[in-house]
């Protein structure tokens, strides 16, 4: 008869003559197991095809070696890389990974910090939505550490990691002011978090060193399907309906910088419909430095984000805190981006 008994860490310590315990260190990343002894009973472990019994881990840790993510729009190319930050560097050290979206809802919000305390979780890395914090508070409260990423809610606390946005944008302004442009504005989305609160900041900074002019009548809020959707990423029509107002007259501006490279797209297409184009007729800066980035006609000129290194920030700045407890200081970490000089500037 087949023995279809479930593989068990005793059964990996009698085949080599060790203890269970040191198998359990072993298969747990610990320290105290050498080299060869871990490789031994690794090798070992797949050859009866031991899975663990992750429950049972957690009764005995008091750990449910998980991790719980909320972000709010995983189409994004932003936080698909981020999430590819967190999910293998979690995986590394143990822990799963438990995603949850909230489609820039607070009321979806709310429902996830419910399950996050409902599911017992070791810890949560969060982009908030920035509205409402009581149930952010409520999950602090029972004790469940909160790292931020890419957006921080300061009055909570937390850890947080993410872009220095406002340099970002004021290396690109600056970068176009060099190449001849002063007359310059902005396509950005209206929502109001602080990543584009940062980028619009860092915007009007480079314009005043350089002694320009600029206001608010410079920025051009782009209403998005995210208002209703946040599955959806940013689309390039968006912008594009208004970027035809933009270059349809002679006073145009000199450049544009776009608050991500989905409206820099647009841009590109009303230029083509006028026989303009970049940079000759109008500069063009995007920001994200997503994939097709570099094979736009002409390639864009972008802002490279490091999302992957944020993501695995996150996961050592929650570590820690689990390792520190809930009393040592706050780390904020903001991570600087880097311009890409492509032809369309």
């Amino acid at each position: 008869m087949t023995d279809t008994r479930r593989a068990r860490l005793r059964d990996i310590a009698t085949a080599l003559g060790v203890s269970v315990n040191t198998v359990s260190r072993a298969l747990g990343g610990k320290d105290s197991v050498s080299e060869h002894t871990r490789e031994r009973i690794i090798a070992e472990a797949e050859r009866i095809g031991y899975v663990p019994n992750t429950h049972a881990r957690s009764l005995v840790l008091g750990s449910a070696m998980t991790i719980g993510l909320v972000i709010t729009n995983p189409s994004n190319p932003f936080y698909a890389q981020l999430i590819n930050g967190i999910e293998p560097h979690g995986r590394g050290r143990g822990y799963s990974l438990l995603l949850m979206v909230t489609d820039e809802s607070v009321e979806n919000e709310r429902r996830a910090a419910e399950s996050l305390l409902r599911s017992a979780v070791d810890g949560a890395i969060v982009v908030p939505v920035q509205g409402e914090t009581a149930h952010w508070t409520r999950v602090q409260a029972a004790g469940v550490p909160i790292v931020f990423a890419n957006r921080d809610v300061p009055e909570l606390g937390c850890d947080f990691v993410g872009i220095d946005n406002e340099h970002g944008a004021y290396e690109s302004t600056r970068h176009l002011i060099a190449s001849g442009a002063r007359r310059i504005q902005v396509l950005e989305e209206d929502l109001p978090i602080t990543t584009i609160a940062g980028r619009i900041a860092g915007f009007h900074l480079a314009m005043a060193d350089a002694g320009l002019p600029s206001s608010d009548a410079d920025v051009i809020s782009v209403p998005t399907r995210r208002h209703d959707s946040a599955v959806l990423p940013w689309q390039p029509a968006e912008a594009y309906r208004l970027a035809r107002e933009l270059v349809a007259g002679d006073d145009r501006p000199d450049a544009v910088v776009a608050g991500n490279d989905f409206f820099a797209l647009g841009l590109y297409r009303a230029l083509a419909e006028r026989g303009l184009r970049a940079p000759g007729d109008l500069a063009i800066v995007g920001y994200g430095d997503h994939p097709y980035a570099a094979y736009m006609d002409p390639p864009l000129t972008t802002v490279h984000l490091p999302a992957r290194r944020i993501g695995e920030t996150a996961v050592d700045l929650l570590l820690r805190r689990l390792r520190d407890g809930a009393d040592a200081a706050p780390r904020k970490q903001r991570l600087t981006p880097e311009l890409v000089v492509r032809a369309s500037t």
